[in-house]
């Protein structure tokens, strides 16, 4: 059981800090982009639209899976404590508190990566409509 400790201590929020790191990167790659982009050398909004979109999926995807990563997390580490007592044949609370703490940390890191993730996503989704926005009105296309 020491292997699904250490799956869900260095697995599951490994895995999502792994994925944090990801979408932060990603969050301001774009974001510079977008500061940058000249919109006049686009030949039309679709072309636009698709580089602009471009990897927002990963942010988003990251946003969506993170809580579930994190359940997935409280789920083996309530079957480790509940495994713990089956095994040991005694109610230890320090046994049942240690595996409920380990169970609800990664709970907590599940949520601390997808709440920011979202916020992200939603702050340069806005950007995308912006940009498309005023490239419409610089091109005159209709909305």
């Amino acid at each position: 059981m020491d292997a699904l400790k250490h799956a869900v201590d260095y697995g599951i929020i490994g895995l999502l800090l792994v994925l944090s790191l990801w979408s932060v990167a990603v969050a301001v790659e774009r974001w510079l982009f977008y500061r940058r982009v000249n919109l006049s050398q686009f030949s039309n909004v679709l072309l636009l639209e698709i580089t602009l979109t471009k990897r927002l999926v990963i942010i988003g995807t990251v946003a969506a899976n993170a809580p579930y990563i994190g359940l997935l997390g409280t789920v083996l580490g309530i079957m480790l404590t509940f495994h713990t007592m089956g095994t040991s044949g005694t109610m230890a609370v320090n046994t049942i508190m240690i595996g409920l703490s380990l169970a609800l940390k990664a709970t907590a890191v599940g949520l601390l990566v997808a709440i920011p993730c979202v916020v992200m996503n939603n702050v340069l989704r806005r950007r995308v409509t912006e940009l498309l926005n005023q490239y419409k009105a610089q091109h005159g296309t209709g909305h």
